[in-house]
């Protein structure tokens, strides 16, 4: 556990996946999110049908959710595989992005920045409350 990655963040807990706010922002898309598989699959040639399925049906929540409680004006999803596909974490995840017009999302890369826990924290609350899911791991 570190300020990038604390409990605060999770949204969203399901059996077979979770959703947390993202620790990292481009400018113009605050409060992006991941969507992460709970068992460890490397990619996407790794996952499991029925893992799949329940994290792209966690996705598709959380951005419906992102959308009504952000009013933004649409959502990206992105996800990469090896370094060819610019991968750079080793563990499968989905980002959700809320969009706004002409926000240039993908020409900001380099723009991209950590975000503290207290300006994540806003995020999370509205989409806890919209999901309206377990946030918490059990068992």
């Amino acid at each position: 556990m570190d300020e990038r990655n604390l409990p605060s963040d999770v949204i969203a807990v399901t059996e077979h996946a979770f959703a947390r706010i993202a620790p990292k922002w481009w400018p113009g898309n605050p409060g992006s999110v991941l969507v992460i598989p709970r068992l460890h699959v490397e990619n996407i040639y790794a996952l499991s049908p029925a893992d799949g399925f329940a994290l792209w049906e966690l996705v598709q929540r959380v951005a419906g959710s992102i959308r009504s409680s952000y009013e933004c004006e649409g959502t990206s999803i992105r996800q990469h595989n090896e370094p060819a596909g610019d991968q750079d974490v080793w563990h499968l995840h989905v980002h959700v992005f809320p969009r706004y017009e002409d926000d240039r999302l993908y020409l900001r890369h380099e723009e991209s920045q950590w975000v503290s826990p207290a300006d994540r924290e806003p995020y999370a609350l509205k989409l806890r409350r919209a999901l309206g899911l377990p946030f918490t791991f059990t068992g």
